[in-house]
């Protein structure tokens, strides 16, 4: 059975090129993708429609710098609604001194500039089969 993933870009940013790259990457390479789209979804938002769809990872995209904090928000939406199994990785702008802090914090990956597209596909892919286990 193919991964199915979440892939969201929460809050006001509409920057969405580096989203829909990967989206259609990870769809050719079989898993399949729930794409929520750039646009005024709220984290609780995303990750409900997450749980609704029983996804087996989100992704979020965040371009906006504020990655703890909307990795902590998610992080703590997936608990309430008794997911907190399912992993959370994250790509975009992400300070470099944050990323420690991220892994800390329960994020599963996090892709910055410069991830090739068969590096962050097949870390999806790892992360989905090690969530099944």
């Amino acid at each position: 059975m193919p991964a199915r993933i979440l892939l969201a870009k929460p809050g006001l940013d509409v920057h969405d090129r580096g989203i829909r790259v990967i989206a259609r990457a990870c769809r050719e390479a079989g898993m399949e993708v729930v794409y929520l789209g750039a646009g005024l979804m709220s984290v609780a938002d995303c990750i409900a429609v997450a749980v609704e769809e029983d996804v087996d990872l989100v992704g979020l995209s965040i371009m906006t710098g504020d990655a703890a904090k909307i990795c902590a928000e998610a992080l703590a939406q997936l608990e309430s609604l008794d997911a907190a199994e399912v992993p959370l990785f994250v790509g975009g702008v992400v300070r470099k001194e944050h990323l420690a802090d991220l892994k800390e914090m329960g994020v599963a990956a996090v892709f910055t500039a410069g991830a090739s597209l068969a590096e962050i596909t097949g870390a999806i892919q790892e992360l989905a089969v090690a969530g099944k286990e």
